[in-house]
């Protein structure tokens, strides 16, 4: 029983976090009058594929958990709390400061925290690291679509 009690914890962070962030940071018109590539995704495409992502994050970092405490265990998952944390972040430098070049560097940060955790999941539950992956290729491409949005659009930080 406990164990499903921290399952539904990641997934309320997880989730709760994704939540939080679109909630007080959406798009709005600021981003809606961007010049933006012709591969941009549509908007109707992002929420499920970060609350598919979330839930992925969420149930990864339960794997993890479960695992009796070791090094890799408890070092991952510190540094999966703070790719939480980052991924927040860029919402709020994006969307809520209007600071695509920040974000574009925050991003970078995310992308080395997801590489750390997910090199330390690697060795506490593979599948768990194996979770992580589409998640690290989804930041991947944001900062890619971040760095064409932001040269787009004047190159400002």
């Amino acid at each position: 029983m406990r164990s499903i009690g921290f399952l539904a914890f990641f997934l309320l962070l997880s989730l709760g976090v994704g939540w939080l962030s679109g909630s007080l940071f959406p798009p709005g018109d600021w981003y809606a009058a961007m010049i933006k590539p012709a591969w941009n995704p549509p908007n109707w495409l992002f929420a499920p594929v970060w609350t598919t992502l979330y839930i992925m994050m969420a149930v990864a970092a339960w794997l993890v958990w479960r695992e009796p405490v070791s090094g890799y265990r408890d070092i991952g998952l510190r540094w999966w709390y703070l790719q939480l944390m980052l991924n927040a972040g860029w919402s709020a430098l994006f969307f809520g400061l209007h600071r695509p070049g920040w974000a574009m560097a925050e991003l970078a940060l995310l992308w080395l925290a997801i590489v750390v955790t997910l090199l330390y999941f690697w060795r506490a539950r593979r599948i768990a690291s194996v979770l992580l992956m589409p998640y690290l290729a989804w930041v991947s491409f944001a900062w890619i679509l971040n760095f064409t949005l932001w040269r787009l659009n004047g190159g400002w930080f």
